[in-house]
């Protein structure tokens, strides 16, 4: 799943190639990812792309008082084109879920957001203002907002009796930070997975805010300037946990290890997170407490 910082580099990417260009189609493709009726998508048609902004891991391009907001879910992905086809997709075929057509002064260009696999999440709304968004309105801070300090982040642990890795995810707590970076994050705080968020002393907190700034810092500037095809092998290639799985931690040498849940895993380092611990994978026991 593309997470803060892939979603900043196609946010970036887009508005290099489409700001000040006319929409001239919009086609949707799957029967399932339209969100909204009003107004309608072909409503689109004919405005020029003011602006392309990332709200969380929400991309919207912005056309004369109308906005094209996408989330990419699971296994969403944008391929982008300066050779778009005129050939009208039929509805429920292949793996384009939309089709947005572009014409400006450097010449035609075209989008399509794919969608693999059998488990649609990918989502689309067409809305006079992004904060129209369920997903949109419900966010967290954002890591990078201004307001975004050691103490903002103090106040969100402190309070919350979940599983620090759970609340790095969880969108409406903090935004943008899915599973491959929380993992990340944790690991290079020297912290749990299955930490409580408020347990964690003062020092602690500070290892977490200082980390999701430094992973989350260096994987923007990774992936900054480069083109969508590009993307996820610069995510893989600068993972240090997760995907990981069997291999010698980087940092102390020891064996990453896996969590696996119905729908998703977890990796983590024992040596490094777990004072040498092993949890236990729920498929086949109870968690190690």
């Amino acid at each position: 799943m593309p997470e803060l910082p892939e979603v900043a580099g196609l946010t970036a990417f887009l508005g290099k190639q489409l700001l000040g260009a006319a929409v001239t189609r919009v086609q949707i493709v799957s029967f399932a990812v339209l969100k909204t009726a009003d107004p309608p998508f072909s409503g689109l048609e004919g405005r020029v792309v003011t602006g392309v902004r990332r709200f969380g891991k929400f991309v919207s391009l912005d056309a004369d008082g109308l906005s094209f907001v996408f989330h990419l879910a699971r296994a969403g992905w944008i391929r982008f084109t300066d050779a778009p086809s005129d050939i009208r997709l039929k509805m429920g075929q292949g793996h384009i879920a939309a089709r947005l057509s572009f014409s400006g002064t450097a010449g035609p260009r075209g989008l399509d957001l794919t969608e693999a696999g059998t488990k649609k999440g990918m989502a689309v709304y067409v809305v006079r203002d992004p904060h129209d968004v369920p997903g949109i309105a419900a966010l967290g801070p954002d890591p990078f907002s201004p307001g975004f300090d050691v103490d903002t982040l103090a106040g969100i642990l402190g309070s919350s009796p979940q599983q620090v890795k759970g609340l790095l995810r969880s969108q409406s707590v903090i935004a943008g930070i899915g599973n491959a970076y929380s993992d990340e994050i944790l690991h290079a705080a020297k912290i749990s997975p299955f930490a409580i968020a408020k347990t964690l002393d003062r020092d602690a907190v500070q290892l977490l805010y200082d980390a999701i700034h430094s992973i989350l810092g260096t994987a923007l500037q990774e992936a900054h300037g480069k083109a969508p095809n590009e993307l996820k092998d610069t995510k893989r290639s600068h993972m240090r946990v997760h995907g990981r799985t069997g291999e010698a931690c980087p940092v102390c040498g020891d064996t990453v290890r896996e969590v696996s849940f119905a729908n998703t895993a977890l990796q983590y380092c024992p040596t490094c997170q777990t004072k040498g611990k092993i949890l236990a994978d729920r498929r086949t026991s109870r968690f190690l407490k």
